[in-house]
């Protein structure tokens, strides 16, 4: 998924591709007529989907990037600006060094090292749980942990705003699913009424479109009064929320709970790659046996890990990082509100202002581009309300320069009709 569209579709079927009609009819596009190659006839459909998504504004392009960008961004997810730590990049050099490129294989069978075991300890101890399991991506934590927690027979009760990740993994765990207005515990707990079986309700910590935060502790009471368990994706909270940056489950008091159990990416606030599943030790040992996406991928390569552990003792070390970011991210919203703009006012590191329409919003991230700063930009699809907007992430290693001149540059490449 390209960045400028990085935010979670609704959970229901997306639209399936052009596809034959009665009698086999060919469906438009498919350029089966006579003397057409077959070769070519098997992706015909595309040439129509791309079409499509050219008049509705909503193509996505890869843009590399050069190693050494003169733009600003404030689009990645590097919260704490430790992607180029000089620690955090030889901590992954070292690892690699010493254990390899790769894994080598599934950590079942070969692939599990004793850098993923020192990791998984601290990261459980670091954000209060009783055990953690590391997995290659945030996405396949996400999808781990719903589809072993959830299954046929039991109950998920799902956020309207959740994440891509937790919405296909809702898809795959074949229990029957139910999705809520967005942050409501009250139509939680009226959804898990009646509910015999197994329960689980599932939020991000911050969502990532417009940045606020999920009520964590009325979640929490709603799953208790059924007797339902609380599984919350805290990618955007590691390491910007709770006490040093150990997440908004942590903050909200619900780390090492029973019945809670986290997700996290390491690629955001630790500036590494990999996700990871945090709870009590009979529920990662569950994962372990039963989650495919542990099971059967490939461990997290060593490179990765040694990164992630040594951006962790750093934020250990800088607590103030996390206080940083937060601050960064307060006064971007300030300046843009005071200018006149529409701002979600930001719980964590996520700012979002509000668009026109989807082809502004295009042009106004391009814009901001070509004056030399790199913004994300959401648009439906990808966004649950239909509404488009710029998305800029705060960094703790944002200079107030930096910030003025961002906000210079957003407000000045505004639309009109902004």
């Amino acid at each position: 998924m390209h960045q400028d569209d990085a935010a979670p579709p609704l959970l229901r079927d997306v639209p399936a591709p052009p596809h034959d009609g009665p009698a086999g009819t060919p469906a438009p596009g498919r350029g089966t007529g006579p003397g057409a190659d077959a070769r070519t006839a098997a992706f015909g459909w595309i040439d129509a989907a791309r079409e499509q998504r050219r008049r509705a504004g909503l193509v996505r392009t890869l843009r590399p990037r050069p190693v050494d960008s003169p733009l600003l961004d404030l689009a990645s997810n590097d919260y704490l600006g430790l992607a180029r730590h000089p620690e955090v990049t030889r901590g992954a050099a070292q690892a690699a060094h010493r254990w390899g490129a790769g894994a080598t294989g599934s950590r079942l069978v070969s692939g599990s090292t004793e850098l993923h075991a020192r990791l998984e300890a601290e990261l459980a101890e670091f954000c209060g749980f009783e055990a953690a399991l590391v997995l290659s991506s945030g996405y396949a934590a996400n999808l781990a942990a719903v589809t072993a927690l959830g299954g046929p027979g039991g109950l998920i009760v799902s956020d309207a705003g959740n994440h891509a990740s937790l919405i296909d993994g809702c898809r795959l765990a074949r229990a029957r699913t139910v999705v809520v207005p967005h942050a409501e515990p009250d139509a939680v707990g009226k959804s898990l009424d009646g509910h015999a079986g197994p329960a689980l309700a599932v939020t991000d910590s911050v969502f990532s479109v417009d940045g606020d935060a999920a009520p964590l502790r009325s979640l929490a009471d709603a799953c208790r009064a059924h007797g339902a368990a609380l599984l919350v994706d805290d990618a955007h909270g590691l390491g910007v929320l709770g006490d040093g940056g150990r997440g908004a489950v942590h903050a909200a008091g619900l780390a090492g709970a029973p019945d809670v159990v986290a997700t996290a990416t390491l690629s955001k606030s630790l500036g590494s790659q990999g996700g990871v599943v945090l709870g009590p030790a009979r529920v990662i040992e569950h994962l372990v046996n039963t989650a495919r996406t542990f099971i059967f991928d490939t461990g997290l390569a060593p490179a990765a890990a040694g990164g992630a552990r040594t951006a962790l003792r750093l934020l250990r070390r800088e607590p103030e990082r996390a206080t940083q970011v937060r601050a960064v991210a307060a006064e971007l919203h300030q300046r843009l509100s005071a200018a006149g703009l529409t701002v979600v006012r930001p719980d964590a590191a996520v700012v979002s202002v509000r668009a026109p329409s989807p082809e502004l919003a295009v042009r106004w991230a391009a814009d901001c581009r070509d004056a030399g700063l790199v913004v994300g930009c959401f648009r439906p699809p990808s966004v649950p309300d239909g509404i488009s907007r710029l998305r800029l992430t705060a960094r703790a290693d944002l200079s107030p320069r930096q910030a003025r001149e961002a906000v210079r540059t957003v407000v000045r490449t505004a639309p009109a009709v902004c």
